[in-house]
């Protein structure tokens, strides 16, 4: 039996989740909270295996009272969240701080909760079985590895990588400019040409990482501390539906010292770079002479998902020995089939490990079929990446 509890400072809403949860035989209703003061209260005294909050509510909004459970009660939280701009940013920010799942409510209210009653019931039922736990953050101790693990700092900062003159980047970058730029496009273009000309690949390493459920914040986790100058790109496919990986993409670059953008097609892979998918596009990675370009489509889905991890590892698998391939947080198996065939071309793989993990799927299918060279929690995978692109 799940016992939820729902927060909402509407009437309406705390009736209507209500409804449709003693309606069903897995789920008991422990309680109600108007607002977020009262969630964090109920939280503590109830100790539900799910809540359910809105992100607007007075006293203390969804995000507050989110940060506070997730440090002083770690529990499995399902946001609610309008899909205007100002939603979908403060659904990220949730997801950040260690909320497991959200469900959108289409102007700003669910008004016909029977036309998406069956997908807030599978997302809830799929995040009471989530491992929630305290959010590690950089510049905070992290947990001793165990014993059998390779010995690790006790501290873990942004990484550093030696500077070299021709390429250094200050932390601080300049802000990005504008995507779909004419100019931007020009001047990567001559960048690979100058690359071509100089007979060498223009970022001869690659990093591919996949995730889903728990991706946000584990994605916050590693990407924060990769270095700007990393002397390669990165790309990621993270499952998530449209509009909202722009705002993923947006929000890390914000706080990270390497770049991140929402993949375009076309987009030329440079180093110190991170392009992340957009939702309901697969992501292929192609060479063309010294440089690989980013490659969008809107194909069936592959295991349900789009993007899918699969799509994007199978067509990095190429790219042999100098890529180094990350499987993290997920429910499911997708990335697991791709992982296969980068491993038959020589490449290295890190796996996130089970204690860290939000859901232990999509690593444990990797870790599970031996194509793993590493398992780390995910407060060791930067460094972990950052030592396998300099092999």
């Amino acid at each position: 039996m799940i016992k939820v509890l729902i927060a909402d400072d509407s009437a309406f809403m705390r009736k209507v989740l209500s409804d449709l949860f003693t309606g069903q035989p897995d789920f008991t209703v422990a309680g109600t909270a108007k607002n977020g003061k009262e969630a964090i209260e109920l939280t503590k005294k109830l100790r539900p295996d799910l809540l359910t909050m809105d992100v607007n509510m007075p006293v203390m909004d969804g995000l507050n009272a989110l940060a506070v459970i997730m440090e002083e009660c770690p529990t499995p939280v399902v946001m609610l969240s309008s899909l205007t701009q100002e939603g979908t940013e403060a659904t990220i920010r949730a997801l950040s701080l260690g909320a497991v799942d959200f469900i959108s409510k289409a102007g700003g209210s669910i008004s016909r909760i029977d036309t998406i009653a069956e997908d807030i019931l599978k997302k809830c039922r799929n995040a009471a079985q989530a491992h929630v736990h305290k959010s590690w953050r950089p510049g905070k101790a992290a947990p001793a590895p165990a014993a059998k693990k390779a010995p690790a700092p006790p501290t873990m900062h942004r990484i550093q990588l030696p500077l070299r003159h021709s390429q250094k980047m200050a932390p601080s970058a300049p802000p990005e400019k504008p995507a779909g730029n004419p100019l931007f496009r020009r001047q990567q273009e001559k960048a690979a040409a100058s690359a071509a000309k100089a007979g060498k690949p223009l970022g001869q390493k690659l990093v591919a990482i996949g995730t889903s459920t728990g991706g946000p914040q584990a994605l916050q986790t590693v990407i924060t501390q990769l270095p700007a100058d990393l002397p390669c790109g990165v790309v990621v496919v993270q499952h998530m539906p449209p509009g909202f990986t722009k705002a993923l993409s947006d929000r890390l670059n914000s706080i990270s010292a390497i770049k991140v953008k929402e993949a375009e097609d076309g987009d030329i892979i440079r180093p110190g770079q991170v392009y992340i998918a957009p939702g309901n596009y697969h992501m292929r990675v192609r060479s063309e002479g010294y440089h690989r370009k980013i490659v969008l489509s809107q194909e069936p889905p592959v295991g349900n998902h789009r993007p899918a991890v699969n799509v994007m590892f199978d067509s990095v698998a190429p790219v042999g020995r100098e890529l180094v391939a990350v499987i993290m947080t997920g429910m499911g198996c997708d990335g697991c089939e791709g992982m296969k065939k980068i491993k038959a071309a020589g490449g290295y793989s890190i796996a996130q490990d089970k204690d860290s993990c939000v859901v232990y799927g999509m690593p444990k299918a990797v870790v599970d079929a031996g194509l793993a060279d590493e398992v780390r929690p995910v407060q060791y995978i930067a460094r972990a990446i950052v030592e396998a692109v300099k092999k």
